[in-house]
């Protein structure tokens, strides 16, 4: 537990810190970085850290992931088929799911609510992995973030490099990390 503590306190100072004003829409982007196997407890944590952004004096909202793949499974005309056979599902059909968890997170980050000085929280994308790519994702919605994009990322990172779950090449990306490691950087 010692290391979602420690990325608790770091989001902390990190979230009651100055934000910069005129950053690019990538760098409002926050990624807040545990490792996989601490999934869960970070999960029974997520009240923290939005009382951590309240008490910065920062609006939350959420925008969880976790079910937004069998939520368009399940509006699959032939999601029987692709249960028989998990290879029917083809890129273009994974490209449709892609597009669907964009428009779920640009819906919260479209919101009244999600103003300038608010946070928006993804959790669940490890549910992603097999099926869109996070950094995907993130082009779809990154010129729509207007306060900042917190992202609750089971990996690691190397500079401007990420990999979800430990278990794929990563990608390289502007966003911000914060780890408990490190206290993160602004």
């Amino acid at each position: 537990m010692a290391s979602i503590e420690g990325l608790i306190s770091a989001y902390e100072r990190f979230v009651g810190g100055e934000w910069a004003r005129s950053v690019a829409p990538r760098e409002r982007i926050w990624f807040a970085l545990y490792e996989p196997r601490d999934e869960r407890r970070l999960r029974s944590r997520i009240g923290a850290f939005e009382e951590a952004t309240i008490r910065a004096g920062h609006g939350w909202l959420g925008c969880d992931l976790t079910d937004d793949f069998a939520r368009w499974m399940a509006s699959q005309e032939y999601r029987e088929s692709y249960f028989e056979s998990p290879e029917l599902l083809t890129e273009d059909l994974l490209d449709d799911f892609a597009d669907s968890v964009a428009a779920s997170v640009r819906r919260v980050l479209e919101s009244p609510a999600a103003r300038e000085g608010s946070v928006v929280a993804v959790p669940g994308v490890a549910s992603l992995f097999g099926f869109a790519r996070v950094s995907a994702l993130l082009d779809r919605v990154a010129p729509k973030v207007r306060g900042r994009l917190l992202i609750f990322f089971p990996g690691e990172h190397d500079g401007a490099n990420y990999r979800l779950l430990d278990a794929r090449d990563g990608w390289n990306y502007l966003a911000i990390p914060i780890t408990a490691q490190e206290g993160g950087k602004t």
